[in-house]
């Protein structure tokens, strides 16, 4: 290995490197999404990547992917290394597992480890997730009473063996799902986005002379978890409780927790938690950890970079069996609407020790139903199907509005803490019978304050040409707005009908008739400040930008508007007393 002394020098040479060791996992990141098959990893970027050394410790992650996947499958490699030890494997090797438990909480997640050799000897190992479009049983919806009934297991297994695929687990696959060709296609990209990371790592070794990983890892973890630890040593030391109520499916839920703040850590204690559910919104504790971390790290270390160092110093526990920490064989195929949120918890117990404020609650959970059809959906319904009808099924990514925050507004129609792109209408429509009616803000749904809370937007479709699909639905904040912090309103709360009147449940499965239309009113983000201090020229911006309508301008932020639209400056003067 090339030393160099521990110059100035030698610590510029390692912020080049670590540098490009990032550019290599986003490198990594980018194959994964132009290989893909399905829409939520190519359209969506529903996926993570990243670099581990030998040990199983993340150095680098990818800038596209997710939270949940990222943060989940950081703790996942040193598994892969407990059934395959490093030792053992080959080139061209590659392993695979869906296990919940041990990586990103659902079945609907795949995640494939590879060794990386330089001349010979293994010197570290590309991961990467996707969330796979469909993974057999009930599909992905909270329907499912067991784990067991949510689709195909995979447990710690080889992949690929030098280079020479498992032709028979790739078997199994195809016959358990109902996208065969998309989760097959999927699959061999998490096998060629890890050949192109350790392709480009090992371009990067070979031109700056190093033949391992060992003293830039050590740099890389040890500089981030000090300055982690810095950042945490700025906030007041103690204990600080927050709660978010949640509507849950057959009863409301409560996520409580305690942060501890001590010099060189926080601690999310979420005792007091609600039991777990009978039904797939139950969460497994790496889940939980992934979301807690990410929730701090936004708001307490946003500029250190996402490995190993950087994450030991955040830690999290919570009672086994509540919601947060089932155990097998626990329903968890909806996990990620009770993670999403989580940053939410984190941020009402930071905002009683972050000088200015945090953002409001935002809409946080994903509206991302899965919807299918066939046959057996035309036949639920009498539709007088003869049986030719091919199945189908897809995932749609939609979210509403996030929290103003102290000094901005909100953002619109934007997915956090998730982080996924919203998949556009006409590549859904091209890959399934499924049409949009209509897409749009919706308006007036931001929370009102001196920043304005995100806007939710406006859905409606089902099935083209008259096509009948079902629809498994996961929709959070329907009876539990996102709450505005220090004087500001709360958002809209999310709705959802037909069409035709019929009624519709926020989740489980529920069947669309051929001809009608889901409408689904995603709700808004929480308000930050007073009201009354928000800028009235801003006000009048809002109700021109068809953002919120003249009468939340009168009523909520006291703002009297001429019939041009522009401010009337004498009647706002009389309903703001100075």
């Amino acid at each position: 290995m090339l030393t160099r002394p521990n110059t100035t020098l030698s610590q510029i040479h390692m912020q080049i490197m670590w540098s490009r060791l990032i550019a290599v996992v986003e490198e990594q990141a980018q194959t994964l999404m132009r290989t893909a098959f399905s829409t939520p990893v190519r359209e969506a970027g529903d996926l993570s990547a990243g670099v581990f050394d030998s040990d199983g410790n993340m150095l680098a992650q990818a800038v596209t992917g997710t939270p949940g996947h990222v943060n989940s499958m950081a703790a996942a490699v040193k598994h892969f290394l407990d059934a395959f030890p490093l030792d053992t494997m080959k080139a061209g090797d590659h392993y695979i597992t869906n296990d919940p438990w041990l990586t990103c909480g659902h079945l609907h997640d795949l995640t494939v480890v590879s060794p990386t050799f330089l001349r010979g000897y293994p010197i570290g190992l590309f991961a990467s997730t996707v969330h796979v479009v469909d993974i057999g049983g009930l599909g992905m919806g909270p329907d499912g009473r067991q784990v067991f009934e949510e689709g195909l297991a995979i447990p710690l297994m080889a992949l690929a063996r030098e280079g020479r695929i498992n032709e028979d687990l790739m078997r199994i696959i195809r016959a358990n799902v109902r996208e065969p060709l998309q989760v097959e296609g999927d699959v061999y990209a998490l096998a060629a986005c890890n050949d192109e990371g350790s392709r480009r790592l090992v371009d990067m070794m070979e031109e700056f002379g190093i033949a391992n990983l060992d003293r830039l890892g050590d740099h890389i973890i040890e500089t981030s978890r000090q300055a982690t630890i810095e950042a945490i040593g700025r906030l007041k030391p103690g204990k600080y409780r927050n709660s978010v109520n949640m509507d849950g499916y057959e009863r409301p839920l409560t996520l409580a927790a305690e942060m501890t703040i001590s010099a060189d850590n926080i601690h999310l204690d979420y005792t007091g938690t609600s039991p777990a559910s009978a039904f797939g919104i139950n969460v497994v504790m790496n889940y939980t950890l992934a979301y807690t971390a990410f929730g701090v790290k936004c708001l307490v270390a946003p500029e250190v970079p996402n490995n190993a160092g950087s994450l030991a110093p955040i830690t999290a526990s919570a009672p086994e069996g509540c919601l947060l920490n089932v155990k097998r064989p626990r329903a968890v195929a909806a996990r990620h609407t009770v993670g999403h949120m989580l940053p939410d918890v984190v941020f009402g117990c930071l905002h009683q020790v972050i000088e200015g404020g945090v953002p409001a609650e935002g809409a946080s959970s994903l509206w991302n139903p899965q919807i299918y059809g066939g046959a057996d959906v035309e036949d639920e319904l009498g539709a007088g199907a003869n049986g030719d009808t091919p199945p189908f099924s897809t995932v749609i990514f939609h979210c509403g509005g996030t929290g103003a925050r102290p000094g901005k507004d909100g953002l619109d129609v934007t997915a956090f803490p998730s982080g996924v792109r919203t998949i556009p209408i006409e590549a859904t429509e091209s890959v399934a019978p499924v049409m949009f009616r209509r897409r749009e803000f919706r308006e007036g749904s931001g929370g009102v304050g001196r920043y304005r809370g995100g806007l939710g937007q406006i859905i409606e479709l089902g099935g083209a040409d008259g096509t009948a699909v079902a629809m498994l639905c996961n929709f959070e904040r329907i009876d539990n707005p996102a709450r505005g912090r220090d004087g500001g309103g709360v958002g809209a709360s999310g709705r959802v009908t037909l069409v035709s009147g019929k009624p519709v449940r926020p989740k489980g499965r529920q069947t669309i008739s051929g001809g009608d239309f889901i409408r689904l009113e995603l709700p808004g983000g929480g308000g930050f400040g007073d009201p009354a201090e928000r800028d009235p020229d801003q006000v009048a911006a809002d109700v021109a930008d068809g953002l919120i309508t003249s009468d939340i301008a009168l009523r909520e932020y006291r703002v009297a508007l001429a019939g041009d639209g522009a401010v009337d400056r004498a009647a706002t003067a009389r309903l703001r007393p100075v």
